[in-house]
């Protein structure tokens, strides 16, 4: 079952471990996911998944389709909305209108964080993709953070699609694997996840469990 919930990135602290070390963590505020709709495999839709919402979002701020679907599911609308795949057995076990928080996780509990990064610009090659610089003395002018040759010989003769080069860098999405959660704060509704997940402070990410392992 790949459950997972949006969150809004909150900042970095640190806590204590168990046996005294120190570690840094991630803070993400878990405000509850309303079930805005049920898709299923036997339905039109042809496959099940939970269609998720959070944030409150003023009626002017809608446009008419996306009322309509509120209207019909009848919802609240949402500002933010995200569809999770699940398996059939567990579509059947939530209805429109359930929530989901940060009881769906356990401390030690192995998690996969989608997020979008932080958007750098326009980069160059070095930063971009941890070129090295070339030398700096000896003959060398003007070309300090360059990328060197872009094209090959006589043939093709052409700058190869795909090429290393300067451009726009960050703002991508990102999936960070296998993280785990340090801490559960029901009452406050927080996730701790030790390490850095993606994106500045205030960003949306989504909190899933891990494909890949189990607790």
């Amino acid at each position: 079952m790949t459950m997972g919930v949006i969150g809004r990135k909150v900042g970095m602290t640190q806590i204590f471990g168990p046996e005294g070390g120190r570690f840094g963590v991630t803070v993400i505020a878990v405000e509850p996911n309303t079930v805005v709709k049920v898709k299923s495999a036997d339905g039109a839709d042809g496959y099940d998944a939970l269609v998720l919402g959070v944030g409150a979002v003023k009626d002017k701020h809608i446009n008419k389709p996306d009322r309509g679907f509120f209207v019909r599911q009848g919802v609240e609308p949402k500002r933010h909305l995200r569809e999770v795949r699940v398996a059939a057995a567990d579509a059947k076990m939530f209805e429109v209108g359930n929530e989901l928080g940060v009881g769906l996780f356990a401390a030690g509990q192995f998690v996969d964080v989608v997020g979008t990064t932080k958007g750098r610009g326009f980069t160059g090659v070095i930063k971009r993709h941890n070129f090295h610089r070339p030398k700096s003395s000896h003959g060398t002018h003007e070309v300090f953070r360059h990328g060197g040759s872009l094209g090959t010989n006589t043939t093709p003769g052409r700058v190869w699609k795909g090429k290393k080069m300067a451009g726009h860098y960050g703002n991508e999405r990102v999936t960070i694997q296998n993280l785990i959660v340090a801490g559960v704060d029901a009452e406050n509704q927080y996730l701790l996840i030790k390490g850095s997940v993606p994106g500045p402070n205030g960003r949306l990410v989504f909190i899933q469990r891990a494909r890949k392992l189990t607790p």
